[in-house]
């Protein structure tokens, strides 16, 4: 508790001027009763807040701590007992540190692996509990089951469905609106992304609340909006000349779907993205 506390006084300090996260503000949104979504800076944080603690999926960015646990106070007053990463990247693991002690990492066991291989991260980040297939928490009035599904955003992604609440955290097997970051180095698949989504949507109904790990809270509909996407840029990428260059593919790609680009992925980083995983698959 008094690490957290020294935390939340430090970042509450005035921020240099060249410090990324200064105008980052921590915004909390109830998602059911007991499930919040906290957006900053990264990915959307889940939380479970209850009788039994406070449970959070991912974590953003250490800077971001303290701001992150004032809004965590503001629904349930308390130290983190749990964190459970659905992947490696940086902007969902960056807080672990922070967080733990007190709190128990949970996360895949390829998650913990890439932490530790990746000189950034100590071995605080790391988490200490690991799981192959899934994992089960009983808290907070609710069965949050977490499912690992392999190789589609990268090789450690975990699914979490609170099946009380009707929620689901899909981490960045969905960025709501956008086209989504595959990590072909980190054990990514674009067709391996669409399964794990394909599989997702059988988990939902219409009433389900969808938690993406980048954009605007959603529901089905929307999340299959995006299976749609991902499945009409696989059938295009399919049709095209595995030998042309990639500007040819970058000028062939269908101006229709140019909507889902921004300012990280982008028309052309996706495209690049279908070339090299379809040139990938044939070496």
């Amino acid at each position: 508790m008094r690490k957290l506390l020294l935390m939340t006084l430090l970042f509450s300090l005035p921020l240099s001027a060249e410090d990324r996260f200064k105008d980052v503000k921590i915004l909390s949104e109830k998602v059911s009763e007991g499930v919040h979504m906290l957006t900053g800076s990264g990915g959307n944080i889940g939380v479970s807040a209850g009788d039994d603690g406070i449970l959070i999926i991912d974590d953003q960015f250490a800077p971001l701590a303290g701001r992150i646990q004032q809004a965590l106070a503001a629904i349930k007053p308390g130290p983190v007992n749990y964190v459970l990463n659905t992947h490696y990247h940086g902007d969902h693991t960056g807080g672990n540190a922070e967080f733990a002690p007190p709190a128990t990492v949970f996360a895949h066991h390829n998650v913990r692996l890439r932490l530790a291989d990746d000189d950034k991260f100590s071995p605080e980040h790391l988490p200490v509990v690991t799981f192959d297939k899934g994992i089960t928490f009983h808290l907070n009035n609710d069965t949050i089951r977490v499912i690992h599904l392999p190789h589609g955003h990268t090789d450690g992604d975990a699914l979490v469905r609170f099946e009380q609440a009707n929620v689901v955290h899909m981490g960045d097997l969905f960025f709501n609106g956008m086209f989504p970051y595959v990590d072909l180095k980190g054990g990514g698949s674009v067709e391996g992304y669409l399964n794990a989504v394909t599989k997702a949507l059988e988990w939902m109904d219409a009433d389900t609340r969808v938690i993406p790990g980048h954009g605007k809270l959603a529901n089905k509909a929307d999340l299959q909006k995006f299976q749609k996407m991902l499945l009409d840029s696989i059938i295009w990428a399919k049709k095209q000349d595995r030998d042309a260059p990639l500007e040819a593919w970058q000028k062939a790609f269908p101006a229709s779907m140019t909507s889902w680009s921004w300012r990280f992925i982008t028309t052309e980083r996706w495209v690049t993205t279908l070339y090299e995983e379809r040139n990938r698959l044939h070496d």
